[in-house]
């Protein structure tokens, strides 16, 4: 079994999920192989006579492919590293979706009972310790530290939370970096992908004596600028993504916050002698829509 660093809680990379996506490149590369080096079949009918000299037809120029299959073709080797760099968009833009799930982050009722039983004075740091743990959620996690310090003063409490917060917060926003690194990559490969198909065209037409051959000239630069536009489509998902899972973090991060400030008040040494002075409290109602 392989053991991981104390604190993590986040989702593991299953290997079953390596082996299928390496696995779907695999075909997708033989595919495009066998799809570019296969050779055009020649057309069904009876040859035309031979006695009559027709002329030879001017070829058509081929326009830009349209059809996904011809744009796979058509990009050639750079099929692979955008291909690889969607597949990783999409696998960790659903990892951190399922991840970030504010019922995973802060289930609703664990926060509420634990809160309630500690407001009443049902708790003590033992029994707070153990259903925190018994919750395993980033919060509770949280709330451990804190509790490993009751009765300290407010300063030491609050760092302790502090510093179990900044493990917590390091998993939430993991992985996210790979998301805005794909956004970044993509467009660069997608350029680099368009300039090599554009000194390939040019160096086709100084070849072919450069006259007459405007037609071939566009084909090739409209072909190569085909790797700019796939990698476009890929960048602009990956930076949404970015953005609106960067955002839920931060909304998680500020609701965490507010929620362990709520704690220190309570076991901190100032909030215990106020508890001694006035009683143990009522649930606050605005802890209800928690």
């Amino acid at each position: 079994m392989i053991q991981r660093p104390n604190g993590f809680r986040g989702i593991p990379f299953p290997r079953r999920a390596t082996v299928q996506i390496a696995t779907a490149l695999a075909v997708l590369i033989t595919l495009s192989l066998m799809l570019h080096r296969a050779p055009a079949q020649a057309p069904t009918g009876e040859p035309p006579a031979a006695t009559e000299k027709t002329p030879a037809a001017r070829p058509v120029p081929k326009g830009i492919p349209q059809d996904p299959i011809e744009v796979l073709i058509a990009l050639n080797l750079f099929v692979y590293p955008l291909g690889l760099t969607s597949i990783i968009v999409v696998w960790f833009s659903i990892e951190r979706l399922v991840v970030l799930r504010r019922g995973r982050v802060i289930p609703r009722p664990f926060v509420r009972r634990f809160f309630e039983h500690l407001e009443e004075g049902k708790l003590d740091p033992k029994s707070a310790l153990k259903l925190c743990e018994e919750s395993g959620s980033p919060i509770s996690s949280i709330f451990a530290h804190g509790l490993r310090k009751w009765g300290k003063s407010s300063v030491e409490v609050e760092q302790a939370i502090i510093d179990g917060g900044d493990r917590q917060v390091s998993q939430l926003r993991k992985h996210l970096r790979v998301l805005n690194g794909a956004s970044t990559v993509a467009p660069l490969i997608g350029l680099l992908g368009t300039v090599v198909g554009m000194i390939t065209s040019f160096n086709t037409i100084a070849t072919q004596d450069g006259m007459g051959k405007s037609e071939a000239l566009a084909a090739g630069i409209g072909l190569a600028l085909l790797t700019t536009a796939v990698g476009l489509m890929i960048a602009i998902p990956a930076l949404i993504m970015y953005m609106y899972l960067s955002g839920r973090v931060d909304a998680l991060v500020i609701e965490m916050d507010g929620l362990a400030q709520d704690l220190v008040d309570l076991i901190s040494a100032e909030g215990l002698a106020e508890q001694a002075r006035s009683g143990p409290k009522k649930p606050a109602e605005t802890r209800k829509a928690v």
